[in-house]
């Protein structure tokens, strides 16, 4: 048997270079020895994008891409269909598990400077693959065609109408109608289960093949590529990927895998966070919830929106804001002076500000997932004297701002941080 395994390899060698491809980007793929549990969010991400990708597979098989018919084919998968509810549940718990690794996987980059030299186009993949996510998770959101699916389409397009001179034009080619309608669902369906995910896989590959051409970073920010073993050229402090880090994932995997399993059985809906109670209401264009809100992965954005005060009657400078505070990230790599990478050698002043930008992060995507007439439904004599509405308004252009500080002022003061002597070889 294992000579006839042997020459099955070799012939296939011959014609497709696996064997290659499985020591250049598995075994013979050296990463530094000390990566910690931050690094393990990463292959959960690909995880999740699997899962995906498979469960979106089984749910297009049932679901219908009409006005008419989309939200009583969702309710069909629910009740009808074999394991229907599973793998829709799997689904929506996945969209939101995914932006939970995909921000911790960010945040570990910018813990230990993953987007420093010589990794900026590694980075810029990673943020391409963010913007792809986003336009993947508000794409797929119109398609069960609730009340907070339809009502929050149609207020994230319109708000492309407030860009000068083009904004009309754009709103009225995403939606393929004057308002939200038929044509717009099957767009976004083309857009969720076609067009987006060839670009995101796409992305994804690019991605790792950067990555394994420049290699990985680590806590210690160290280039393990400048010492190797002069004789094999191996680097002194890197590991085969396969089998130890194949295997320590599992580790990850097993954890994530309980906590994805307690979240479906369990709060599949997660009080309202990954699943709106008015989503399982049919869209009715008639009848207007009394808030719309993003689901809670686009809250930090959404709140930066409301907290930038119009112009002229002009929401164009809110949307701005949003979208630069998205788009912010690709510059991480130029705006960053600091001599070291990793936070273990930053001084106080990058440490202060990384953690004002995480609270603010924090808690405009709570302001976010609130009303914005809550406030004012308080009563009693001290709310008479405090207008709590306003207070919150405030409280989300001064987190508006510390987030855009962070970024501002990143050049001077990452430059003026004291900093410790990195090592020359990784610490372990």
């Amino acid at each position: 048997m294992e000579k006839y395994l042997t020459g099955l390899l070799g012939w296939i060698d011959e014609r497709f270079p696996l064997t290659a491809n499985w020591k250049a980007h598995l075994s013979e793929y050296y990463a530094p020895k000390n990566f910690n549990f931050w690094y393990y969010f990463g292959s959960l991400a690909m995880l999740v994008l699997v899962l995906q990708i498979v469960t979106g597979i089984f749910l297009t098989m049932h679901y219908k891409p009409d006005a008419e018919l989309a939200f009583a084919s969702v309710e069909y998968i629910m009740r009808d269909v074999s394991w229907g509810w599973l793998i829709r549940y799997m689904h929506s718990t996945g969209s939101s598990m995914f932006f939970v690794v995909v921000y911790l996987h960010m945040l570990r980059g910018m813990l230990y400077g993953s987007y420093r030299n010589p990794r900026e186009l590694l980075w810029l993949f990673g943020v391409g693959i963010f913007l792809c996510l986003m336009g993947e998770a508000f794409f797929g959101y119109l398609l069960p065609w609730g009340q907070m699916s339809y009502w929050g389409a149609q207020v994230i397009i319109n708000l492309f109408t407030s860009i000068p001179f083009i904004g009309p034009d754009i709103s009225l080619w995403v939606r393929g109608d004057y308002t939200v309608s038929d044509a717009t669902l099957n767009r976004f369906f083309a857009f969720h289960v076609a067009a987006l995910p060839l670009v995101l896989l796409g992305l994804v590959a690019a991605h790792i093949i950067a990555l394994h051409e420049v290699g990985s970073n680590n806590p210690d920010g160290v280039e393990i590529k400048k010492l190797k073993d002069p004789k094999t050229h191996i680097p002194l402090d890197g590991i085969p990927f396969h089998p130890y880090y194949t295997v320590k994932d599992i580790v990850g995997v097993a954890v994530f895998l309980i906590v994805f399993s307690a979240i479906l059985f369990f709060a599949p809906e997660m009080g309202g966070y990954f699943l709106e109670a008015n989503n399982f209401i049919p869209a009715d264009s008639l009848k207007t919830p009394p808030h719309i809100a993003p689901v809670w992965y686009f809250t930090p954005y959404y709140s930066i929106l409301r907290a930038v005060p119009p112009i002229l009657n002009s929401q164009f400078p809110g949307v701005a804001a949003m979208g630069l505070s998205v788009m912010v990230f690709a510059l991480l790599p130029w705006l960053d002076r600091s001599p070291v990478k990793s936070i273990r050698y930053r001084g106080n002043q990058y440490k202060v500000w990384l953690a004002l930008f995480v609270i603010s992060f924090l808690v405009l995507g709570y302001l976010g997932t609130e009303p914005t007439n809550v406030w004012g439904q308080f009563s009693g004599s001290w709310a008479e004297h405090l207008d709590i509405k306003e207070r919150a308004t405030w409280a989300a252009r001064l987190f508006t701002l510390v987030y855009f500080l962070f970024f501002v002022l990143m050049p001077w003061y990452s430059k003026i941080d004291k900093t410790k002597p990195v090592p020359e070889r990784v610490t372990g």
